[in-house]
């Protein structure tokens, strides 16, 4: 059965955005709901997706990165965790940081199967599913509407800006995203590898679960 590479690409990022949306509506139809037991379900349910889909992930077949790009994709998770970290101030934000995940009990004791469902779910699933929609996909859909042909080396300056501006204002530090995406972006192209920023977008998506444990700044979350 034919499906259409677009939809195939932001079936999984449509899933998330939907459930998402649902759980910030949750608290008002089921107050007594604890909605942070949702985030398993939603990273569950798109790696699903991502599993019932790889086959038509071209991209991804090849899965060896030079050892000069997997160190280059490290370090490029890096530098974006230590921006994101930093980047809070309050004009770079889109509304108040709210309590962000807090896995905390009214003890204030850490349930650490929250927390572990939350970092495999932003290092191992997020990585995969933004990366295919934002950078693969719309990334060089912008500059050519038949994106599968595009060499990622030839996408341009106009692109990379609008597909950032785009990834920034999807979340709340929009001045930290704006950066991410940018770097991001750029480490696609400068390697043609989808893997590349897939790697440096886990990589800060793991250490900032880290981060945030190791000194509760759950709003981060």
């Amino acid at each position: 059965m034919f499906m259409s590479p677009i939809f195939v690409r932001s079936l999984p990022f449509g899933l998330y955005i939907a459930l998402l949306a649902l759980e910030g509506l949750l608290p008002e139809w089921q107050p007594d709901f604890d909605v942070r037991l949702l985030y398993p379900v939603k990273a569950g349910l798109v790696a699903l997706a991502l599993a019932v889909l790889w086959r038509h992930y071209t991209e991804l077949k090849t899965w060896g990165l030079p050892l000069r790009h997997l160190l280059l994709s490290v370090g490029v998770g890096v530098v974006v965790l230590v921006l994101w970290v930093n980047l809070d101030a309050g004009w770079m934000l889109m509304g108040e940081v709210g309590e962000g995940y807090n896995p905390t009990d009214e003890a204030g004791r850490i349930d650490w199967w929250l927390v572990a469902f939350r970092i495999a779910g932003a290092a191992l699933v997020v990585p995969l599913m933004e990366e295919l929609f934002w950078r693969s996909f719309l990334q060089r859909w912008v500059q050519q509407p038949d994106f599968l042909t595009l060499d990622p080396a030839r996408v341009g300056l106009k692109a990379l800006l609008i597909v950032s501006a785009l990834f920034a204002v999807a979340h709340l530090q929009w001045f930290a995203g704006l950066i991410a995406g940018l770097i991001y972006g750029w480490l696609y192209i400068r390697t043609r590898n989808l893997w590349a920023p897939i790697i440096a977008h886990a990589v800060t998506n793991g250490l900032l679960g880290a981060y945030v444990v190791t000194t509760r700044q759950w709003g981060f979350w």
